[in-house]
């Protein structure tokens, strides 16, 4: 992957220039700011699209989605160069949830419960749970999917994967490949992602239809050429508990 010309720091530093994001558990990497222009969000700033009443709620900062029905939650500004951080935790094995971005209205209009945006660049969220059903239940690791990562266009919405394919080594040492020369999905180069119960650290950065993920620490995936290139940040969740929390935003020119 491509390194950041300026990139957020993702490292433990000790000085009184640099202001932290406290993160609530100190397994996790720190992200420390490098600069002004952050937003911390709130439930507040979304707008509950197609779930119910109490399917979006937040407790001490944390934003919980209980994943019933299966929708999201839109930033109610529109953004288009940013960078951004946040923690997820799924409560249920095999847990399926997201942080869309670059989400024109239409994704959203008239939305019926139950379904999910319909277009946006999408960083999935995926428990570990996911893959290992797949692999019990098909006798062979997915040739499509990871839980570690994902990045890809939903519906109408445009992009080149910088990683359309992938050869991974399981542990026993037998490998297999995701994806192929011609997917717009883009796998993550490493697995990182922790299981069920333990929290995450995503830092995304999303500048000139170029999208770029790092997974607790480690950049590993991303895309060019979005299309749309503007829009909306949704977060989702498909039937069952997610949280997210530490959701930060500072906008780019």
């Amino acid at each position: 992957m491509h390194r950041l010309l300026r990139p957020i720091s993702l490292l433990v530093l000790a000085s009184a220039a640099v202001t932290p994001l406290v993160l609530q558990n100190t397994n996790l990497p720190k992200a420390f700011i490098d600069g002004k222009g952050w937003t911390r969000l709130k439930l507040e700033d979304f707008e509950n699209v197609n779930g119910n009443a109490d399917t979006w709620t937040e407790k001490e900062g944390v934003i919980i989605c209980s994943g019933k029905p299966n929708g999201g939650a839109r930033m109610k500004k529109a953004l288009t160069n940013f960078e951004m951080v946040v923690e997820w935790k799924h409560h249920v094995y095999a847990g399926n949830a997201g942080v869309f971005l670059w989400c024109p209205e239409s994704a959203f209009t008239d939305l019926p419960p139950g379904t999910l945006p319909r277009s946006g660049i999408e960083v999935q969220v995926l428990d570990l749970g996911y893959e290992e059903r797949h692999l019990k239940a098909k006798g062979k690791h997915s040739d499509w999917f990871t839980s570690h990562g994902d990045v890809f266009p939903v519906g109408s919405s445009k992009m080149t994967a910088f990683t359309p394919e992938k050869v991974y080594k399981d542990a026993s040492g037998v490998e297999y490949k995701v994806g192929n020369p011609k997917s717009s999905r883009s796998f993550p180069t490493e697995r990182l992602t922790n299981g069920v119960g333990e929290w995450n650290h995503y830092y995304i950065r999303a500048i000139n239809g170029e999208v770029r993920l790092w997974v607790n620490g480690v950049e590993v995936n991303g895309g060019k050429d979005c299309l749309p290139a503007t829009g909306f940040l949704a977060l989702e969740s498909e039937g069952s508990k997610v949280e997210y929390r530490n959701l930060m935003i500072r906008e780019l020119p």
